[in-house]
C-alpha cells in the first residue's frame, strides 16, 4: 500500500473492518497513510454506480423471467449535523421521518435460483439534480433496457412506486409488473357499470380469490386494465397486488413472484451490517458518495465469496475473524488473570 491510497485499498479495509469504517480507524492502522491522505483520495475521486455495473455483469446468470426490483432506503445519518445530502426522510425501518442519506436500488434476480445482483443504484438528492426517486427509477430502467441490456422480463416494486406514470412506462417497455396498491386506491371491478370505490372495499367470489379479477384504475387510460389479487400476508395485512399480465390467473404465482422482492430488503440488510455503508462521516458529498461506490462494491464481493462456497454474507464476513481468534486464544496478546 502506497503514501496515496486506490479504491482497492479502501474497499479492503470496508472488507476487513469488523465495525469501525471511519477515516480515522483506517489511518490508525495502516503506518504508510495518513487521515489527510485518505480523505483528499475520496474526495477528488468520483465513483459511480458504474463501477457496480462492471464488477457485476460477467457474474449475473441472468433469466428469460427474470426480476428486476426496485426500493429505496435510507443511510442512517442521525449523528449528522452539517454531512451534505443528509436530509429528513420517510424510514419504512422506523416507520418515520429519520436524517439520513437516501439511495433508491435496482437488484436483479434470478426466479429460478434465488441469486441477486445489485445491477444500479442512485443516491436521492432532490435539492442537487432535481430529481424524485420515480425519475431514478424510470433512470434506471431506461438504463437496463437501452444500454446494458439485461434480459429480464418482470418488474416488482413496492406500493410507493405504483403510480400511473412508471406503471404506463414499464408497460411501454414489454415488461410485466407487479406491484401492491395502497387500501385506498379508487378501483372499478364492475367494467364501468358503477362507480370507482376503494381497493378494500371490493367483493370477492371464490373464483376470484384464487384467480384474480380484472379491474381499472381510476386516473389510467379508458382502456387500460390491470389483475388485480387479494394477498393475506399474515392475519392484520393484505396486500392488493397488481399485475399488467391480464393472463396471470393463478394466486400462488403472483404470490411467489412478489416474494422474489424481499430480495432488495435483504440486499438493504447485509449492506448496512456488513460493509459499513452508513459509518461515514464526513462532511463532503463526494465523499459520502465514494464511501457508498465502494460500500456496495464490497457487497458484491461478498456476495460472490458466498454463492460461490454456498455461505451466507455474514458467515463469509465473520469468518475473516476466525483465524485471529485462534491465534488469540492458542497465544493471547492479552492474557486473563482473575477468573
Amino acid at each position: 500500500m502506497g503514501s496515496r491510497p486506490t479504491r482497492l485499498d479502501y474497499c479492503q479495509y470496508l472488507l476487513t473492518s469488523p465495525e469501525n469504517h471511519t477515516l480515522t480507524n483506517f489511518a490508525d492502522h495502516v503506518e504508510e497513510l495518513s487521515h489527510d491522505a485518505i480523505n483528499r483520495f475520496l474526495r477528488t475521486e468520483t465513483m459511480t454506480s458504474r463501477l457496480v455495473w462492471d464488477n457485476v455483469k460477467g457474474e449475473i446468470v441472468s433469466h428469460e423471467n427474470g426480476c428486476i426490483v426496485f426500493d429505496d432506503t435510507v443511510l442512517d445519518k442521525d449523528f449528522s449535523h452539517k454531512i451534505e445530502l443528509v436530509r429528513r426522510q420517510y424510514s419504512g425501518n422506523a416507520h418515520g421521518l429519520v436524517k439520513g442519506i437516501g439511495m433508491v436500488n435496482c437488484v436483479y434476480v434470478n426466479p429460478e435460483s434465488g441469486a441477486y445482483w445489485i445491477v444500479d443504484y442512485r443516491i436521492y438528492d432532490p435539492a442537487g439534480d432535481g430529481k424524485s426517486k420515480l425519475d431514478h427509477v424510470q433512470d434506471m430502467l431506461t438504463n437496463l433496457v437501452h444500454h446494458k441490456r439485461l434480459l429480464f422480463g418482470r418488474v416488482l416494486m413496492d406500493t410507493w412506486y405504483a403510480t400511473r406514470d412508471l406503471m404506463l412506462f414499464i408497460e411501454s417497455l414489454n415488461k410485466i409488473y407487479y406491484c401492491p396498491l395502497r387500501d385506498n386506491r379508487q378501483v372499478d371491478d364492475s367494467g364501468g357499470r358503477s362507480a370507482y370505490r376503494r381497493i378494500d372495499s371490493l367483493g370477492w367470489n371464490e373464483v376470484e380469490l384464487e384467480q384474480g379479477k380484472t379491474i381499472k384504475i381510476k386516473g389510467f387510460p379508458k382502456d387500460y386494465k390491470v389483475k388485480l389479487f387479494r394477498v393475506a400476508v399474515s392475519t392484520h395485512r393484505t396486500d392488493w397486488v397488481v399485475t399488467n399480465d391480464l393472463t396471470q390467473d393463478s394466486l400462488q404465482a403472483t404470490q411467489d413472484a412478489c416474494r422474489l422482492r424481499w430480495k432488495i430488503e435483504q440486499f438493504h440488510r447485509e449492506a448496512k451490517q456488513l460493509t459499513g455503508i452508513e459509518r461515514c462521516q464526513c462532511r463532503k458529498a463526494r465523499i459520502q458518495r465514494n464511501h457508498i461506490a465502494c460500500a456496495v462494491l464490497v457487497w458484491t464481493r461478498l456476495a460472490h465469496i458466498a454463492r460461490e462456497s454456498s455461505r451466507s454474507l455474514y458467515r463469509v464476513k465473520h469468518a475473516l475473524l476466525d483465524d485471529f481468534l485462534r491465534n488469540e486464544l492458542r497465544n493471547p496478546s492479552v492474557r486473563m488473570s482473575l477468573a
